[in-house]
């Protein structure tokens, strides 16, 4: 397999530039995913990977080799599609097939390879059966086994998943985490959906507007998001925010206002920070309980999602910002009742004016 390797790369559309001077190392083995919101130029990134658009300006290497006017035949790379394109006349043996056949693989090589990807998916019972007789997740294995055969440097995936239903998405966002590890193999995959970011990749590429706003496993944006939008991106659902000023700073973090009277010590460094300016305060729904006499905010729960295993609560603090918090599904919580949530310092994140987090503090 191999590195690819972004330096610099830009892609105009005319006079609109829509990916804004990307710098990115994507190491041999590694499963990286480009993650972000409709329009943030991520499947337009991964095009510019397989050769399906022109890089406007920079350099893009794969294996040490600059490939940036080459075919994307040439590139080493195999793309898994959104859509599965499969051929309804041939069978699954005969689409896995297709590629080698056309350059030029002998029958012995070609029965081979496809038998090969056929196991490793597990369609060996399935190859003598038109896509037709397929599931959906069958479908997108058959597409998958169709760039496996090719034996790329590089696989990219661009949103194979969007097309299943639920529980086929987990099936397969499965079977794909089987398959790198299995194969130990490069792959760039794309999704908006930030649950398949967390569970699959070794690094996260968080993609807005063309830019790169943070890279770094999935933990580490998790628990150290660079800048606002970062922290609303990843988690699921997304974290509170409660906007508020600083009230003092020293070596144990910052004091923040707290709507309703009350106040918090964020574990964070005060670098930057003003005491009396703005500030965003950031905590997760599931870092969120009851306050039990500790620091809390309180506010009238006006919806209730029932999960099963948690609920969500949705409460609405008195000067009308909204949170949500995660609790164990058999604690009581009642639409239009009143709740007090609890609020941590050690496990708050702090943004100054600008957006940027500030460090938190072991």
């Amino acid at each position: 397999m191999a590195e690819v390797l972004l330096k610099n790369v830009r892609k105009s559309f005319g006079k609109v530039e829509t990916i804004h001077g990307v710098n990115l190392e994507i190491r041999d083995r590694e499963f990286v995913v480009f993650v972000g919101p409709s329009g943030c130029g991520k499947s337009t990134l991964l095009r510019l990977i397989a050769g399906l658009e022109d890089i406007t300006s920079g350099d893009l290497l794969i294996d040490g080799k600059r490939v940036n006017a080459l075919p994307p035949a040439k590139r080493g790379i195999s793309m898994v599609f959104q859509s599965y394109a499969l051929y309804p006349h041939m069978t699954v043996f005969e689409n896995i097939a297709f590629g080698l056949r056309l350059a030029g693989g002998g029958d012995d090589a070609v029965k081979q390879a496809v038998e090969k990807a056929a196991g490793i998916l597990e369609l060996t019972p399935l190859l003598d059966r038109l896509p037709k007789d397929l599931s959906g997740g069958q479908r997108q294995r058959v597409a998958i086994g169709r760039a496996i055969v090719r034996d790329p440097k590089v696989f990219l995936f661009d949103e194979p998943l969007s097309n299943l239903d639920a529980a086929l998405r987990v099936q397969t966002r499965i079977e794909i985490a089987k398959l790198h590890q299995d194969m130990a193999a490069t792959m760039i995959y794309v999704t908006h959906d930030q649950v398949e970011a967390m569970t699959l990749a070794d690094k996260i590429v968080v993609l807005r507007a063309g830019e790169v706003e943070q890279v770094g496993a999935p933990l580490r944006l998790y628990h150290h998001p660079r800048n606002l939008f970062v922290a609303g991106f990843i988690g699921s659902p997304q974290m509170n925010f409660i906007k508020t000023r600083a009230t003092g700073t020293g070596p144990d973090g910052v004091r923040c206002a707290l709507p309703g009277g009350g106040e918090v010590t964020a574990r964070v460094s005060a670098e930057g920070v003003v005491e009396g300016e703005p500030v965003t305060l950031g905590i997760r729904p599931e870092h969120m309980g009851a306050a039990n006499g500790g620091v809390g905010v309180e506010g009238k729960v006006d919806v209730v999602e029932q999960l099963g295993e948690s609920h969500l609560m949705h409460v609405v603090l008195p000067d009308g910002q909204r949170m949500i918090a995660r609790a164990p599904g058999d604690a009581q919580a009642r639409e239009g009742g009143q709740a007090v949530l609890g609020l941590d310092g050690a496990l708050c994140h702090l943004f100054r004016d600008d957006g940027l987090a500030c460090a938190r503090l072991s």
